[in-house]
């Protein structure tokens, strides 16, 4: 979420887990608040760890945010370039890894669609959320059917995000 790492460019679990942007030590009303959750890297995760950071949700956009193609993000809002500088997202080991994936990225769209598709694709583990039950019940049911996982199953996911 924070730094365009996706799971599919890893190989292990653990990469990735839900993070309170608002955290919880000083927002605990918020711990369940579908709104206070996003998907990170242990990374961000661990760099962000207690601060505040603004709702990477609304504030790290195609509008907001642009990655060049030396792997350096520069951001368009005051928001956004908080957030940067917050999560150390302009350090050369995140450049680094960047500058890498666009790389790799660019060479599977021009000489193998597959493993492109596998890249950019989503994740072949998506949620039923309908399974699921949070505790003290879900506050969005009307979202289950938006899901990722629900619009796959109609065919109405796009190959590539």
């Amino acid at each position: 979420m924070y730094c365009l790492d996706r799971e599919q460019w890893q190989n292990y679990v653990g990469k990735f887990a839900v993070e309170h942007f608002l955290p919880v030590s000083s927002h605990p009303e918020q711990q369940t608040d579908y709104d206070n959750l996003v998907y990170a890297c242990v990374s961000c995760n661990l760099t962000k760890a207690q601060g505040h950071v603004p709702d990477p949700t609304q504030v790290l956009l195609a509008g907001t945010v642009v990655v060049h193609d030396d792997g350096r993000m520069e951001a368009r809002t005051k928001e956004a370039a908080k957030l940067i500088d917050k999560l150390l997202l302009n350090s050369e080991e995140c450049r680094a890894f960047r500058r890498r994936w666009i790389s790799i990225i660019r060479l599977a769209q021009e000489h193998s669609r597959e493993l492109y598709r596998e890249l950019m694709g989503y994740p072949a583990d998506l949620p039923d959320l309908s399974r699921l039950r949070p505790p003290g019940g879900n506050s969005r049911p009307q979202g289950i059917e938006q899901s990722h996982g629900a619009r796959r199953q109609r065919g109405e996911l796009p190959e590539i995000y």
